[in-house]
């Protein structure tokens, strides 16, 4: 069955006359009999009596009228969504973003993009960076923004900008009369642990081993937590130095060593893209990360 035979099909049943049927789909009267003859045989009855001057559906052709109306009217408008799709009309856009970014950074690039495609649908997926690119690689994202201290051979990341580390505390800790603060001053200190934080991942890509003896006392997911209780004096913790901070929560560089991470654009090597990820490409290669808040 071919979508032509469809359209000149429900263009007889709504006139019933096949030399205005042949008129209206530009086609000849020949051409639009043999058509519906086609379609009959694959049905396996007539579908259109001719009786002299009276043309009319037979039962069969009553029965099936409904259901190619839907297979048409559903062709017609899957192609027009892909029309609409290939000219950004349409643009939805799967992306994942690691937990731990801060928007600031990103929420300008976002904006640029909405005002590039005001079609652009956005369905955003946070989770560890891990978590991201294994969905990546899956197909359930198209593109993804993480910080990672490697990538396999499948993926394509494009650096954003670099991010370093920082210790975050309450005023009026110790660490508040230091300019920056080594690593090893975190011995004996009372700490708040970001069960996604990807520290310890980029500080082995360094080569470096955890030796510090600070003393967790309390585990979360969630950054806003880890914010009150480091607030309420409860633990210092290592978090992106432009992670959003509530007001009163001071910072200092980690240095000795310094440690840091690339935020990136990670697609995967040789998928091709939708307009809406080449577009996203494009402003991530135009925008100025360095005057990013």
């Amino acid at each position: 069955m071919e979508l032509h035979q469809v359209r000149y099909y429900l263009t007889l049943c709504d006139t019933l006359n096949f030399t205005r049927a042949a008129e209206i789909c530009n086609v000849t009267q020949p051409a639009l009999t043999r058509a519906i003859q086609k379609l009959e045989e694959e049905l396996g009855g007539p579908l259109i009596r001719r009786e002299r001057n009276h043309t009319h559906l037979t039962d069969l052709g009553k029965l099936m009228r409904p259901y190619l109306e839907t297979v048409f009217d559903a062709t017609e408008e899957a192609r027009a969504k892909a029309a609409n799709f290939g000219k950004l009309d349409l643009a939805p856009l799967n992306l994942g973003i690691m937990c731990t970014l801060g928007p600031a950074r990103l929420v300008g690039l976002l904006e640029r993009l909405s005002l590039e495609v005001p079609g652009m649908q956005v369905s955003m997926r946070e989770g560890r960076a891990s978590k991201l690119v294994a969905e990546l690689e899956g197909g359930a994202l198209d593109v993804a923004l993480v910080a990672h201290p490697t990538y396999s051979e499948r993926l394509n990341p494009r650096a954003l900008y670099r991010e370093r580390y920082v210790i975050a505390f309450r005023k009026g800790h110790r660490f508040e009369q230091m300019n920056a603060i080594s690593f090893n001053e975190l011995d004996g200190e009372d700490y708040v642990e970001r069960i996604n934080c990807e520290f310890p991942e980029h500080f082995s890509a360094l080569g470096f081993t955890d030796e510090t003896n600070c003393t967790i006392r309390y585990r979360s997911e969630r950054e806003d937590w880890v914010q009150a209780m480091i607030l309420a004096g409860m633990g210092c913790a290592v978090m992106p130095e432009h992670m959003p901070l509530l007001p009163d929560i001071e910072t200092r560089l980690i240095i000795e060593p310094e440690v840091t991470r690339t935020v990136s654009l990670v697609t995967v090597a040789g998928r091709r893209f939708s307009p809406m990820v080449q577009a996203l490409v494009r402003l991530v290669q135009q925008h100025d990360w360095s005057t990013a808040a």
